[in-house]
């Protein structure tokens, strides 16, 4: 085998698609690696969407440096959950490392994974020790950058498993469960594969696609010869910014902003090295195209019609289109949250909540996910309920990214706290964080439990058994019965439901009604002071839902 001195562009983008490659391959078992004996195992599949989406933004360049940039912020857009979110810090730590390289030795390759160790400790408000960052930099630390990138690669790898070996004696709750880190095993997996392409162990049919998956098929009748443009166009363009018509080191995006604020609405734009990214909704796209070259040239250009989209949409859950405003100001509250289930999702709107991103337990939405979904409000604050800690870094990352208006990502982690938080928001209130405090408080005093179906075997305060109902709430499990409804009453119990004055009930998508109905009487018959709402929730993974206020 032919051994690699320097890095250059063509080797590192092979490397990233064999490293999704590898990460694919093992996915599942990566997903298996999850500490509770219930169906929330995802640290595979958000670290490969986060790392497919980085892949998926790879171009030829000349450059190493820009093809780092490149995945990086393809990455930090497809970023799903906490893992998601670390790894596409990780590679922005990278990119950051080899800014201005053009091949890198085995030294510049090493200073920039260095880098990449500060930025993912960054990225941690409080990092841990035994997952992810641990196996990053203690195999980073150890590896010897004394020779070529192969045996660079080689000694990092084997530290890296040391590393990943060692994560259940620095976190109690992987002993107790009897698995290593997942997010570091999802990392070790991906650096293997870049290894392998390193090392010249790739085939054109292994690499995923780089192309975007096929749009939808598109029901053109529904905007015909007499229709409106009632919603305007979604456009959607990267521009690079090109040499001959700026100053690449003094241009400043944001004269680009302020004219899309201008001209549009629900604009979303930054810039990348030298790639300005642009969300904007607009009447005259091609005026802000024609504008936009004399800035750069484009690399991608996407436009909707939000009308044609609008009317095709089949549901009304999921069709949150507004028509264009540009002549309304905008309303003090914007509400944004995350639900599974169609009967929870038109729950949540009709609590006050102005966009439900799909998703949660096992799949978590994107950065950009949330992107989009705060283009679509008018307001100057936008409170987002996460309800879910694993999507809650995502929320964050979005956040910072928005600059339309005030995002607020609010502590609610579950469920029940979302849906009694955004309930006593109050939208007349002109003092944002004095309503935001008072929800906060709100939120603390709500209790929600859920039931689903075990994945293994789990010892603990209850000894759990696979295939077996369990309930539980936050980390700990409190019942375990082979009949659903048995386990539900024995959670209720164990949540001390007869001390509140308000259950609400979800019932998920493999719960019959007439079983969640006989559930609630039984309920009802036990706790006849406590008010209980039946909801039909439709969630998958949690067969009830309780929340408890």
């Amino acid at each position: 085998m032919e051994r690699t001195t320097e890095l250059d562009s063509l080797i590192f983008a092979a490397m990233l698609r064999q490293g999704a490659v590898a990460l694919g391959r093992e996915k599942n078992l990566i997903n298996d690696l999850n500490v509770f004996p219930i169906p929330d195992g995802d640290t595979g599949d958000n670290m490969l969407m986060t790392l497919k989406a980085g892949v998926s933004s790879l171009d030829c360049f000349a450059k190493l440096a820009m093809t780092a940039q490149t995945a990086s912020s393809g990455m930090l857009l497809g970023a799903r959950g906490n893992s998601g979110v670390i790894l596409s810090r990780i590679f922005a730590g990278l990119a950051k490392g080899l800014q201005g390289v053009e091949v890198a030795d085995t030294k510049a390759f090493a200073d920039a994974m260095s880098a990449a160790v500060t930025e993912a400790y960054k990225a941690i408000p409080i990092p841990v020790e035994g997952t992810i960052i641990t196996v990053l930099r203690e195999g980073v630390e150890a590896a010897d950058a004394s020779q070529d990138i192969n045996h660079y690669f080689e000694t990092m790898l084997q530290a890296m498993q040391v590393s990943l070996d060692h994560t259940p004696e620095l976190l109690q709750v992987l002993k107790d469960a009897g698995v290593v880190d997942s997010g570091g095993a999802g990392l070790l997996c991906i650096f293997r594969g870049m290894n392998e392409a390193l090392c010249g162990q790739t085939s054109e049919e292994e690499l995923i696609p780089t192309s975007a998956p096929a749009a939808p098929a598109v029901d053109l009748d529904k905007f015909n010869e007499d229709s409106k443009l009632e919603f305007g166009y979604c456009t959607e363009f990267l521009l690079r910014l090109m040499r001959s018509k700026v100053d690449l080191e003094t241009f400043d995006e944001q004269v680009i902003i302020d004219y899309l604020n201008r001209v549009g609405e629900s604009v979303v734009a930054f810039r990348e090295g030298t790639i300005v990214k642009v969300h904007v909704h607009t009447f005259t796209p091609g005026v802000i195209l024609n504008e936009m070259q004399q800035y750069g040239e484009f690399l991608t250009i996407k436009i909707e019609n939000m009308s044609l989209q609008h009317n095709q949409n089949l549901s009304p859950l999921t069709s949150h289109l507004s028509p264009l405003t540009s002549n309304l100001s905008p309303q003090k509250y914007g509400i944004v949250t995350v639900a599974s289930g169609e009967g929870l999702i038109k729950a949540f709107h009709e609590i006050g909540a102005d966009e439900v991103i799909a998703g949660g337990q096992t799949m978590n939405p994107s950065t950009q996910d949330f992107l989009d979904a705060f283009a679509r409000i008018n307001a100057q604050h936008i409170l987002v309920f996460p309800n879910n800690k694993n999507i809650k870094m995502a929320a964050e990352q979005a956040a910072e990214l928005y600059k339309k208006a005030d995002i607020h990502v609010m502590p609610s982690n579950t469920i029940g706290e979302g849906y009694y938080g955004i309930g006593f928001i109050d939208r007349d209130n002109p003092n944002v964080e004095e309503n935001i405090a008072s929800v906060t408080e709100m939120m603390e005093s709500v209790t929600t439990g859920l039931v689903s179906t075990a994945i293994r075997d789990a010892e603990g305060e209850v000894e759990v058994h696979k295939g077996d109902y369990v309930g539980y709430s936050g980390k700990q499990m409190l019942s375990d019965s082979p009949v659903r409804t048995e386990a539900a009453m024995d959670l209720c119990r164990k949540l001390d439901a007869s001390s509140r004055d308000v259950m609400l009930v979800f019932y998920g998508k493999d719960v019959p009604e007439e079983e969640a109905e006989h559930l609630v009487a039984d309920l009802q018959k036990e706790y006849k002071n406590l008010e209980i709402i039946l909801n039909c929730g439709l969630q998958p993974v949690y067969d009830y839902i309780f929340v408890l206020c």
